[in-house]
């Protein structure tokens, strides 16, 4: 999870008013950030890693998913809802997808 505008991906420093994050069996969250954390403009913009795991991909997408919408943060512009969406898409779910589908898919969604 970066702290970035999720339409331009630039930064969006500043200080963090909420910070809720998931958890639970096969949900890994690995951050530095707190509430009242302040996200600096220097460094990298990520402020979390969400891991998921299960049986059978199907199973990791689905607690990434659940994880995703336990995830709250407030006081910063984050990608959540990215990651949200783009777990809709079929092409990503089914799995094989090369490294421009994120580019590819971004397209689609701005030009309907």
């Amino acid at each position: 999870i970066n702290a970035e505008d999720p339409r331009s991906f630039m930064p969006t420093p500043g200080q963090v008013t909420r910070w809720e994050i998931p958890g639970g069996f096969g949900v890994r969250v690995d951050s530095h950030v707190s509430h009242g954390y302040r996200v600096p403009p220097y460094y990298d913009s990520m402020v979390a890693k969400v891991i998921t795991h299960g049986a059978s991909r199907d199973e990791a997408l689905a607690r990434m998913r659940l994880a995703l919408s336990e995830m709250h943060v407030e006081g910063i512009s984050t990608n959540i809802a990215l990651h949200r969406d783009i777990l809709q898409d079929p092409v990503f779910c089914k799995g094989g997808m090369d490294i421009h589908h994120l580019e590819r898919w971004l397209q689609t969604r701005s030009h309907p």
